[in-house]
């Protein structure tokens, strides 16, 4: 069971850290070459479509994965201290972030009736949700990769202690 939790934890962890770091370089240059509608619109879709069960397990199971790897590996302490790294980093820098902000403005971006904006009302809108969003994807985006690289740490530590690879 030691082997499957952290093998299971750097698995989701790593699709967890490709998924926003492959965000942070291709969606983000990308809508800054479009239009403020198009921007607008484009971030009210995937912020709909993006609360499926297949996104979900990786945000939450990743969490999931990575205590559940640091209660099957306690005993192991140098390994359950990187373990314990990449969850403390998870927890607060990728949900942490996402839900005290990339949530909140998700959900006030869900609320403007875009519709009913001229040119200056999305322009505004774009400025007040781009910026603060963008940047608090950077930061989740860098913590989830830490935490990535933490539990591939872990794993090495692992595979030292019970494969005698030092």
């Amino acid at each position: 069971m030691k082997a499957i939790s952290i093998y299971s934890a750097v698995f989701l962890t790593g699709l967890s850290a490709g998924f926003y770091y492959a965000w942070q370089v291709s969606v983000i240059p990308g809508t800054k070459l479009i239009s403020d509608s198009s921007f607008l619109e484009s971030m009210q879709n995937i912020n709909r479509a993006i609360q499926n069960p297949a996104f979900m397990l990786i945000f939450f199971g990743t969490l999931l994965a990575l205590v559940g790897a640091a209660y099957f590996n306690f005993s192991q302490t140098e390994v359950f201290r990187w373990i314990l790294a990449a969850t403390l980093i998870y927890v607060f820098g990728v949900l942490g972030v996402t839900i005290s902000g990339n949530v909140p403005l998700n959900e006030y971006l869900d609320q403007v009736q875009l519709g009913r904006l001229d040119a200056r009302g999305l322009s505004h809108v774009r400025e007040i949700f781009e910026k603060s969003w963008n940047l608090r994807h950077l930061i989740r985006t860098a913590f989830a990769l830490l935490s990535f690289f933490l539990i591939l740490g872990a794993l090495y530590r692992f595979g030292s202690e019970n494969l005698n690879f030092k």
